[in-house]
C-alpha cells in the first residue's frame, strides 16, 4: 500500500460558525479582500457575518463584487489589480465554486505576475496570499480543494489552475447560508457533489484512503437526492447533510482529481451554458453505463446511494433534472473534440477512445 495525502485547511462546520470563531481570522492578514458574486452573499448573510466579524477585530475590507459564473481569466486578473491597488494581505472567498474558485486565482495573481500559460503551469515564484472560503452551496467543494477552475477565451473551454498552495487556509462552512437556496440550484449543486463522490471513488487515481469518504459521501446524498426528485426542499437538518457531504466529495477530488464526466461537462457549460452540476448528471448515467462491464465497484456506488440498478440510476437523473437539452450531431463532435483535450479523460479507469466519448455524449442527448 503506497499513496500521498495533503489537505492542509483548518475546516469550522456549524451553524453561526463565523461568529464562534472569529479569531481563527486574525492571524491571516491585516486587510481583506473579500470576492462575492453579485447578489447572493448578500441575500443569504454570510457577507453580513463575515464583514461584521471583521469589524470586530479591526480589520478593514475591500469588496470585490463582480464574480460571473464560470469566472474568466479576465475577470481575475482586473480583480487581482484592485487587490493590489488597495494593498489587501488575504482573500475572502464567498459563495458557490465560482466566487471561492475566483478568489484563489486572485490570491495568486495579488503576488505573483503571470503570464497567460504561466498562470496553469502550478507552478509560482510566491505562495498565494492566505485565502478564507465561505461556500453558500453544497456541491462544489472547492472549499477543500486545490483547484480553481477558469474560463480560458483562448482556447473556448475551461481550464483548471491547480497547486497544493491554493488550498484554503480556513474554510467556514455554515449549512444555514444554504437554507434560502432554490429547488433548482439545490438538485443542480447536490448532483456535483454526488458527481465528485462517483468520479473520486472510481478514479485512477483514487487512493484507499479517500474511498471510505467517497461511500459515506454517496449514502448521505442518496436520501436527500431521493426526497429533491420528488419536488421537496431540504430540511435545515438535511441542508446540514448536504453541505456535510459535498465537503467530503471535495476531499475526495483533492486526492484523486476529477474524470471524463467533467472533462465532457465543461464543453456543455462553456457552449451551451448548461449549469456545471447539471451538465454532469445528464453525462453520469452513459459515464457508469461505460465503467460497468470493467468495474464491480460500480455495483457499491449504486447501492451507497440506495440503488440497485443502472436503470434506477439514470431514473433518478431524469427526475431530478427533467428534461434533457437538444444538441445536434454537429455540437456533441466539437464537445468530442474539446472533451479529448483534457485531464480527467486519462484519470478514468479505464480511460475512453474518442469513439467512447462519443457514445456516451450520444447515450446522454441523442436517444
Amino acid at each position: 500500500m503506497h499513496f500521498t495525502s495533503y489537505m492542509p485547511t483548518r475546516l469550522i462546520f456549524g451553524r453561526d460558525c463565523i461568529r464562534q470563531h472569529t479569531s481563527t481570522i486574525t492571524p491571516l492578514g491585516t486587510r481583506a479582500f473579500i470576492v462575492t458574486g453579485a447578489r447572493s452573499a448578500r441575500m443569504n448573510g454570510s457577507l453580513q457575518q463575515i464583514t461584521q466579524a471583521l469589524g470586530t477585530l479591526n480589520i478593514p475590507f475591500v469588496h470585490f463584487d463582480e464574480i460571473e459564473a464560470n469566472p474568466s481569466v479576465e475577470t481575475v486578473r482586473r480583480a487581482a489589480e484592485k487587490l493590489k491597488k488597495e494593498n489587501c494581505d488575504f482573500v475572502i472567498g464567498i459563495g458557490g465554486g465560482s466566487p471561492m474558485d475566483a478568489a484563489k486565482a486572485i490570491a495568486l495573481l495579488g503576488c505573483n505576475t503571470l503570464g497567460h500559460d504561466d498562470l496553469f503551469s502550478g507552478r509560482f515564484d510566491t505562495p498565494p496570499l492566505p485565502l478564507i472560503a465561505i461556500p453558500t452551496t453544497a456541491g462544489t467543494g472547492s472549499e477543500v480543494t486545490p483547484y480553481s477552475i477558469l474560463t480560458d477565451k483562448r482556447i473556448n473551454n475551461k481550464r483548471n489552475l491547480s497547486s497544493d498552495s491554493l488550498f484554503p487556509a480556513v474554510s467556514f462552512l455554515d449549512p444555514a447560508f444554504t437554507d434560502s437556496l432554490p429547488l433548482d440550484i439545490t438538485v443542480n449543486t447536490a448532483v456535483d457533489a454526488m458527481s465528485h463522490a462517483i468520479e473520486g471513488f472510481l478514479s485512477r487515481r483514487a487512493i484507499v484512503l479517500i474511498r471510505p469518504l467517497a461511500m459515506e459521501s454517496l449514502s448521505m446524498l442518496g436520501p436527500c437526492l431521493t426526497s429533491l426528485a420528488a419536488g421537496h426542499l431540504p430540511s435545515p437538518k438535511d441542508r446540514d447533510t448536504l453541505l456535510y457531504a459535498s465537503m467530503l466529495a471535495g476531499i475526495v477530488i483533492a486526492h484523486s482529481g476529477t474524470t471524463c464526466v467533467h472533462a465532457m461537462g465543461y464543453p456543455l457549460t462553456y457552449y451551451k451554458n448548461i449549469d456545471h452540476g447539471r451538465a454532469n448528471g445528464l453525462l453520469l448515467a452513459a459515464y457508469l453505463k461505460f465503467l460497468s462491464p470493467h468495474r464491480t465497484e460500480v455495483g457499491q456506488v449504486l447501492g451507497a446511494l440506495g440503488l440497485e440498478s443502472l436503470s434506477d440510476f439514470s431514473a433518478l437523473m431524469d427526475q431530478l433534472l427533467g428534461a434533457r437539452e437538444v444538441l445536434s450531431k454537429e455540437d456533441l463532435a466539437c464537445f468530442v473534440d474539446t472533451s479529448l483535450t483534457a485531464k480527467g479523460v486519462a484519470y478514468t479507469n479505464p480511460s475512453p477512445d474518442e469513439g467512447q466519448i462519443k457514445k456516451m455524449f450520444e447515450d446522454s442527448f441523442l436517444n
